[in-house]
């Protein structure tokens, strides 16, 4: 399976490069779900193992991964994308990759010198916040049935305003590896309606787990329920064993308050990413 080969690099190197996470990997395969068509994949193995992997969304974005020890195979994934994408290609790397920007630089890739990026971040599950108190009416729960489903996209399409996230997609993601539900928690309103929430995924070999997506529905913000929910997660992921997690939120001063959160429930940053462009 396409996605499982690519978790598994994403699992290897996550050590090294704090980048890639395997949920993040679900979350995103989930949401192209019915476009494969859009987003061409290569996958490069040798003995069974995944060293690189491009996954392009048309017509010009690209997501790679390559083995940091064997960088010569960005310069494959790179010739394989450069030929299947329409136009010139953009590609986001961490600065914990510098394997890649290196051979995007040698290739004549200009780097963009601002504008918004991801910001890395994570905390150790130790001396966890305790839980604080909600607004009468409102708790926390995993989903429970196919209403909880349905109101868990609900919430997530007004909170970002968009409409990638149907019920059916939704719910295929709840299949999809390694998606545990007591991890995937909700707010529920005192009207029964899904109203925040935080999904986690857990890395049980790297035991890191990552926050992706947390969002809060318009008209029940300034509740403290994402910090809320966010702290139900971090206690379940030590619940399971988990020693670190972590979170990719925008950086930029574009779109500051995601990170404002995170950092005071004790996040901080430890890379970020920067956008590649080919000449044209």
């Amino acid at each position: 399976m396409t996605l499982r080969a690519m978790q598994g690099l994403a699992r290897r190197v996550f050590p090294t490069t704090g980048y890639r996470h395997i949920g993040d990997l679900a979350w995103n395969w989930c949401l192209a779900l019915d476009r494969a068509d859009q987003h061409p994949t290569a996958i490069w193995i040798h003995n069974n193992q995944t060293l690189a992997w491009g996954w392009l969304e048309l017509p010009d974005t690209l997501m790679l991964q390559v083995d940091p020890s064997c960088p010569q195979l960005a310069d494959e994934v790179l010739d394989w994308a450069e030929q299947a994408a329409h136009g010139a290609l953009s590609v986001e790397v961490a600065e914990t990759e510098p394997h890649l920007a290196t051979t995007l630089e040698r290739r004549g890739y200009t780097r963009a010198p601002d504008g918004p990026f991801m910001a890395a971040m994570h905390r150790a599950l130790t001396h966890l916040p305790d839980m604080p108190p909600l607004p009468d009416g409102y708790l926390i729960r995993a989903q429970q049935d196919h209403n909880d489903v349905a109101g868990r996209a609900a919430a997530h399409r007004a909170a970002f305003g968009s409409t990638r996230i149907t019920t059916e997609r939704h719910a295929r993601m709840r299949s999809t590896w390694p998606y545990r539900p007591e991890l995937d928690l909700i707010v529920v309103s005192p009207a029964g309606d899904v109203v925040a929430y935080c999904q986690g995924w857990y890395d049980e070999a790297n035991s890191i787990g990552e926050f992706e997506p947390v969002g809060t529905h318009p008209g029940h913000r300034r509740l403290g329920l994402a910090r809320a929910v966010c702290t139900a997660v971090l206690h379940a992921f030590a619940d399971v064993g988990g020693h670190r997690a972590t979170v990719y939120c925008r950086g930029d001063a574009a779109y500051p308050v995601p990170k404002q959160l995170y950092e005071s429930m004790g996040f901080t940053p430890f890379t970020r990413t920067h956008t590649y462009t080919a000449k044209a």
